[in-house]
């Protein structure tokens, strides 16, 4: 029998002991609390979606100018071939190949002793017409007091007027032949018709020579200024008239519109040119217009015959909208795409339709508007639908 004061032990308490059995579930209770804290914040964490930086660009409407970028070939502001104008043999070569002339410089000499002899005997038979006319002259005056008494016939009179004309006509002749000896005696002296660089001599000292030879002694170029000459497609030139009359587009007139170049290595000409000339008819064998273009070429870096890509300002758009190419993508037909902000900073996905390539931006006609946040970083890291954060970046010089 139990003890009296004491309660029989039931199956399945739980006994508490005021120092032992109370400690473990307390401890218990602390850490699933714990637990379920930590659960929690995780769980708020992750309905909080994490934001994506992005770069973007607003974009905005302006003035755009179309530029036709044209293969073209570097020619000459002047050329001349030198050919002598009288014959005989070259004595000297005054000039070195390669160098720089300028109009009136002696190139070659012809030997001269049979032209300065032409000239004695034009200057002489000169002086033998004018004494010749002297006598005619006086002849014809005394002749003119006789016949008034009828001293002499009026015949006599009438030949005495005659010889007297005849006379005068022989020294105009004499006159013109010295005249012409001292011009031929000049030309043994063969000048450089304009300034700029000679080229090689075809011809050495020695060389018999005759007037309007098809051999020319040598050439001279004038390098500075220089032309750049350049073919646009006739189609595109079509297209710009079109524009044009449309009123989107605006050009300047021959003689404003400035031209830059790019050389052969790749590098930008410092010079702008002006065009000058736009050929009015189109060339049956490149379907192109002829294009002519003017720069400075103090250094001489612009040599005829050279490779360059001109790029020519066709027009200017006064309300066109540009996009930044870093900003414009290309789906898996190649056509061009686009991601931008839109409102709650959520991305959108645009179809988009470009019309010219302005440096290294693209001109927009269709999918993005005024205003828009083109995304032109991160667009790799971000899908149609993501919550980004939008951060404004500022492209280099054409971007």
């Amino acid at each position: 029998m139990p003890r009296a004061g004491i309660l029989p032990r039931q199956a399945g308490a739980v006994r508490c002991d005021p120092v032992k059995g109370a400690v473990p579930e307390v401890l218990a209770l602390v850490v699933v609390a714990l637990v379920l804290a930590a659960c929690g914040g995780r769980a708020k964490k992750a309905d909080t979606p994490s934001r994506v930086e992005v770069g973007t660009v607003e974009l905005k409407r302006g003035p755009v100018t179309h530029i036709a970028e044209l293969p073209g070939r570097i020619t000459p502001f002047e050329t001349s071939d030198v050919r002598p104008q009288v014959g005989g043999v070259i004595v000297a070569r005054r000039f070195t190949e390669g160098a720089n002339v300028t109009a009136g410089q002696v190139l070659y000499e012809i030997e001269p002793a049979p032209f300065r002899a032409a000239l004695d005997q034009a200057q002489a038979q000169l002086v033998s017409a004018r004494a010749s006319l002297v006598t005619a002259k006086a002849k014809a005056d005394r002749y003119a007091g006789l016949v008034k008494v009828n001293g002499v016939a009026k015949q006599e009179y009438d030949d005495a007027l005659a010889a007297e004309g005849e006379a005068q006509a022989t020294v105009a002749q004499q006159a013109a032949a010295v005249q012409a000896a001292r011009i031929n005696l000049a030309w043994t002296s063969v000048r450089a018709p304009i300034s700029g660089r000679v080229g090689a001599s075809n011809l050495t000292v020695g060389a018999l020579v005759t007037p309007g030879q098809a051999t020319a002694l040598t050439t001279i170029q004038r390098l500075d200024p220089i032309y750049v000459a350049v073919a646009e497609p006739a189609v595109d030139v079509l297209k710009l008239k079109t524009a044009m009359a449309a009123g989107a587009i605006s050009t300047g007139t021959p003689g404003t519109v400035a031209v830059r170049l790019e050389l052969e290595d790749g590098s930008s000409y410092p010079e702008t040119g002006v065009l000058q000339f736009t050929d009015v008819t189109v060339d049956q064998a490149t379907d192109g217009v002829t294009l002519k273009a003017l720069f400075h070429n103090p250094g001489g870096v612009l040599l005829p015959g050279m490779f360059v890509e001109a790029k020519v300002p066709q027009g200017v758009e006064p309300d066109g909208l540009l996009a930044p190419e870093q900003g414009v993508q290309r789906d898996e037909k190649g056509l061009p795409t686009a991601l931008v902000v839109g409102p709650g900073g959520r991305v959108e996905f645009r179809s988009i339709e470009t019309g010219a390539e302005i440096g290294n931006q693209w001109l927009i006609t269709k999918g993005l508007k005024p205003g828009d946040h083109l995304i032109v970083e991160g667009q790799l890291k971000v899908k149609p639908g993501d919550l980004v954060v939008d951060h404004p970046v500022t492209l280099g010089a054409g971007g």
